[in-house]
C-alpha cells in the first residue's frame, strides 16, 4: 500500500476543499472521522465510512449506520465513551468484505 501526502499547498487558499474534493473523485471509498470530509464525499455520491464518537455529531443522529441524507454513508459509531478499538475492528472487517467480494468479481469478470 502507498499513502500520499498532498504537501502544504494542498487545499490552500480561497478555494478550501476545491483540492480534496478532486481528490476524493479518484477513490472508491473515503474512510474518515473527519465530518468535513465525511460531507463533501457523500455529497459528491463516494461511498463513505464515517468513525464517530459515543455522541456525535447531531447531524449523524443516534443509533444508526445509515445517514437519511447521504445514500452513500455508513456508519460505525462507538458503544461507549473513548472506545476506538471496536469501531476500528469494525471498519477493517467491512474493509475485508469490500475487497474480497471485489476480488471475487474479477475473478469472474476475468476468469
Amino acid at each position: 500500500m502507498q499513502v500520499e501526502t498532498f504537501g502544504p499547498d494542498f487545499d490552500a487558499g480561497p478555494d478550501a476543499f476545491v483540492d480534496t474534493a478532486g481528490a476524493i473523485s479518484a477513490l472508491d471509498l473515503v474512510i474518515t472521522s473527519d465530518t468535513a470530509v465525511a460531507h463533501l464525499a457523500a455529497m459528491s455520491g463516494c461511498a463513505t465510512w464515517i468513525a464517530l464518537k459515543f455522541v456525535p455529531e447531531w447531524r449523524w443522529q443516534l443509533g444508526r449506520s445509515d445517514s437519511p441524507w447521504y445514500p452513500s454513508v455508513r456508519l460505525f459509531r462507538q458503544r461507549s465513551l473513548n472506545e476506538w478499538a471496536a469501531v476500528f475492528d469494525e471498519i477493517a472487517m467491512a474493509l475485508r468484505e469490500v475487497v474480497a467480494s471485489r476480488v471475487a468479481r474479477a475473478g469472474r469478470e476475468n476468469g
